[in-house]
């Protein structure tokens, strides 16, 4: 028998989204060449962009289609993930790519560009259909939101023959009711349906594959509850400081920027139960049931189960780096955390009784995105005599980097003697399938353009959060930091260890 080949035995069904033009507003920001024009001629490297397409960034800065595409050409030469750039390909590609100049406030800007996505649809054949993409301040989403409806640029969803979206960038709100407040904007002109809250993390392959993993192995599935499940830790580590990000950082902070958003996304979607179908409204009400389960850490457990910290100076792969503090644009007396740890309980049949340890953070030894489920002891009496104690069994969903799936099990050591020793089975993405797999925004771009949100935040989902969060913000907003209380190129504060090793527990060593 010979061997199969596992590119040969997945049948995948490629998705190709209808004519469309896509408008990139705040299209000079550095997402848009590092991230959004690699997807895109990624998608069409890859026969996934509708044959007949365009992309227009909308800017304040006067330049011309010219330029515009010379500056996305070396972008994504630097910054694809298949490189050197095709120029065969690149020449196809950026007859579709073209700029607009004007500022987000000016209704003439708006006018001007509704003629030209005409012009646009009468020569590239786009049939109308928009995806408006807000890659800027998110202060701009309201103005621009009711300036596209202003000018005729969004369609009523009831119309058919026609369709447009918009995709907007977290943070959504800062609090539960600046989150209110934009979701109350964003309804006067947009139907739920037409607003993609985009979350990166979610475009993942491993985050993708978990649903996969969970409701097709039922090996796995049959033991996902607190019969089996001693706790679940989810770890969002990054080795870089903010760079030149102070001025944002200052303003959002670690728990707006990653917790509130893509560390409970993670979350849902590990404890949520199985749903009716595999249908984007079916896949967010199980979500919803799990945010809305989250048991809400009381004002008097804040400083318990609840940890903050800020990085200072210290060493990252033995360079020396300097602390949040003395970081570009941060006040030298800063109270803002950028680093967070915290536990949670779902009040659920599935997972009552079971921890939940949340933590991320910036400067940490190392860069790492992982969900790690342990699992209870076994009774090891049989195994007394062994001279050490049994490890549990740990499986390890990585995120990033080397996308994969490992599980921690114990095996007897060759030899005469009785020891028994954890080994670790690891499967990798990029070594089995033999290809690296698609960017984050690859995946959620081409969503976005066939009308799929299952990988869209929904705007139940965000409040739901923001419920759970904004309780905490206020309470550090009136409380004193005793910052810096870790060393850059250490795992954070030494409170978070403290916090869950009064639950019997330690954090995972990644």
């Amino acid at each position: 028998m010979t061997a199969s080949n596992p590119l040969e035995e997945t049948k995948t069904t490629n998705k190709i989204a209808a004519p469309c033009i896509m408008v990139i507003f705040g299209a000079t920001g550095d997402l848009t060449g590092r991230k959004l024009l690699p997807a895109l001629y990624n998608l069409g490297r890859e026969g996934q962009l509708p044959p007949h397409f365009a992309c227009v960034g909308f800017a304040r800065r006067d330049k011309t289609n010219e330029i515009f595409r010379t500056e996305m050409h070396d972008d994504i030469n630097l910054y694809s993930r298949v490189k050197p750039i095709e120029e065969n390909l690149w020449n196809n590609f950026q007859q579709q790519l073209f700029y607009h100049c004007s500022e987000f406030h000016d209704d003439d800007g708006y006018i001007r560009l509704r003629q030209f996505l005409q012009e646009l649809d009468h020569k590239l054949d786009t049939k109308g259909n928009r995806v408006f993409y807000l890659s800027t301040q998110p202060s701009y989403f309201p103005l621009i939101v009711e300036k596209l409806h202003k000018n005729g640029l969004i369609y009523s969803p009831e119309d058919n023959s026609k369709w447009s979206r918009v995709i907007i960038e977290k943070p959504f709100g800062r609090d539960l009711t600046s989150a209110q407040d934009l979701q109350k904007h964003l309804s006067q002109y947009l139907d739920e349906s037409q607003v993609y809250r985009i979350d990166h993390y979610l475009g993942k392959e491993t985050v993708q594959n978990l649903l996969v993993f969970r409701f097709t192995n039922p090996i796995f599935e049959s033991v996902w509850n607190n019969l089996y499940v001693d706790n679940v830790q989810i770890t969002v580590s990054e080795e870089m400081g903010i760079g030149t990000r102070g001025n944002f950082f200052e303003e959002a902070g670690l728990l707006r920027d990653i917790v509130q958003n893509h560390v409970m996304q993670l979350l849902s979607l590990v404890a949520m139960d199985p749903p009716s179908s595999m249908h984007a409204h079916a896949i967010h009400r199980e979500k919803i049931k799990v945010m809305e389960s989250i048991r809400p850490i009381p004002r008097e457990q804040f400083d318990t189960h609840v940890v903050r910290g800020q990085y200072g100076p210290g060493y990252i792969n033995g360079a020396a780096v300097c602390g949040y503090r003395q970081e570009q644009n941060v006040p030298p007396d800063s109270c803002v955390e950028t680093y967070v740890a915290l536990q949670f309980f779902i009040d659920s049949w599935r997972w009552a009784g079971v921890p939940f340890f949340l933590r991320a953070g910036k400067r940490l030894p190392k860069r790492a995105t992982e969900i790690a489920i342990t699992f209870k002891n076994a009774p090891t009496f049989l195994f007394k005599d062994t001279g050490r104690p049994i490890d549990q069994n740990v499986l390890v969903i990585r995120i990033q980097p080397d996308e994969g799936i490992s599980f921690k099990m114990n095996c007897k050591v060759p030899g005469l003697s009785a020891q028994i020793q954890p080994v670790k089975m690891d499967f990798r993405y990029g070594s089995y399938f033999g290809m690296s797999p698609p960017e984050a925004y690859e995946r959620l771009l081409c969503d976005c353009m066939t009308g799929d949100s299952t990988l869209f935040a929904r705007s139940d989902e965000v409040m739901s959060s923001w419920k759970l969060f904004t309780p905490i913000l206020d309470y550090w907003k009136n409380t004193s930091a005793d910052f810096p209380n870790y060393s850059a190129g250490t795992w954070g504060p030494e409170a978070a260890d403290q916090m869950i090793m009064r639950e019997g527990r330690r954090w995972r060593l990644i």
